[in-house]
């Protein structure tokens, strides 16, 4: 039994050496500018968020989402009659471009100022 018990101590007692070596090692490569790495870090993580407007109302949405789930929250509510594309009911104007909703993401932000503060217009 203490033969044991002994191996068991030396196993963990050489894994904790090798795991404080290893993070020892790759804290080594770490540039040494920490905020530039945070900045890389948080940017990319960071969701692009589009403003609807609608019924006078403007909601924030997650660029890429679903067009339906956004156009709900507008309580605007299009027709549908697949719920698959083919047949266009369901086509809404975004920002003045056509979206088939039930098949359509929500758009990224647009680039331009004016347009970002007032927000893409849902008909």
């Amino acid at each position: 039994m203490m033969s044991i018990s002994r191996l068991s101590f030396y196993g963990i007692v050489i894994t904790t050496l090798l795991c404080g070596f290893i993070t020892s090692t790759v804290v080594a490569f770490v540039p040494s500018n920490n905020a530039a790495v945070a900045n890389c870090r948080t940017s990319s993580s960071s969701l692009q968020m589009t403003l609807l407007t609608g019924n006078g109302k403007k909601v924030d949405v997650p660029a890429g989402s679903p067009l339906k789930n956004a156009v709900a929250k507008l309580g605007i509510k299009p027709k549908y009659s697949c719920k698959k594309g083919d047949c266009g009911s369901c086509t809404i104007s975004v920002g003045g471009s056509r979206i088939k909703a039930c098949v359509g993401k929500v758009p990224p932000q647009p680039r331009l100022k004016s347009l970002q503060e007032k927000g893409l217009e849902v008909k």
